[in-house]
């Protein structure tokens, strides 16, 4: 099969194409699944910040694809005073680096990140996951 797209020259995706990407993802996933995350950010950099690497006792940049930060459901009540919106991560550079490597598409691979972030956080099973990709990439 040949590729019709001439990669030489193309750059890799900056990070408004790659918030595109993300902001797509989002959009494929089921209903149910993003009216359980309320009014979730996704912000995507380039990679995690030091503090967070260190807090997570993780060396390489590269090994954090996605991180989740907020509160999750269960711990939630409407006495809470205000606060910062729950946010998914995404690192841009540890996902590009990981889309090299293999052969799944980059929007599949966001999807993955994204998803999987946000159900470890609410305690999904990896097989509830995977439904929920599934019905993402369709």
């Amino acid at each position: 099969m040949t590729d019709s797209f001439d990669w030489r020259d193309a750059p890799s995706p900056s990070l408004d194409a790659f918030d595109a990407l993300a902001s797509q993802a989002w959009g494929k996933l089921p209903g149910h699944f993003r009216q359980m995350c309320g009014d979730l950010v996704i912000r995507v950099d380039d990679f995690a910040t030091d503090e967070v690497l260190d807090e997570m006792g993780i060396e390489d940049a590269y090994d954090l694809m996605g991180l989740y930060q907020g509160v999750s459901l269960n711990n939630k009540s409407v006495s809470d005073p205000p606060r910062d919106p729950d946010m998914v991560f995404l690192y841009r550079r540890p996902i590009l680096d990981y889309w090299c490597e293999g052969e799944e598409k980059l929007g599949d691979i966001i999807t993955h990140v994204l998803v999987h972030e946000i159900g470890h956080h609410f305690g999904f099973s990896d097989d509830d996951m995977e439904d929920i990709e599934a019905q993402a990439t369709g």
